[in-house]
């Protein structure tokens, strides 16, 4: 029986883990690129509409960055502090062993 629920705690950890997580962590979505006709017709006709989804572009893409760079180091973060834990958890396990 305490084998059994022994055998649950890493489960539960795990399942802590992932929800909170997911929580903490961004989703960064990449800006669609923009489109630019093939005819040079609506190319003239369309060119402020083009221009401006260029400079939309340009500006989405800056902030799909910063969020890059803000999750890769929330990421770091989280796998040292889970380094962390994984050498006290291993620590507790030698003392329990003894």
């Amino acid at each position: 029986m305490k084998m059994k629920r022994l055998q649950r705690i890493p489960q539960a950890i795990l399942l802590t883990l992932v929800i909170s997580g997911a929580a903490d962590a961004q989703t960064c979505f990449p800006p669609a690129r923009p489109f630019v006709p093939n005819d040079s017709v609506a190319i003239a006709e369309f060119a402020d509409l083009i221009s401006q989804d260029f400079e939309t572009y340009i500006h989405d893409v800056q902030a799909y960055f910063r969020c890059l760079d803000e999750e890769r180091a929330r990421a770091f973060e989280e796998a040292r502090e889970v380094s962390q834990d994984y050498a006290r958890f291993l620590q507790g396990q030698g003392d329990g062993n003894r």
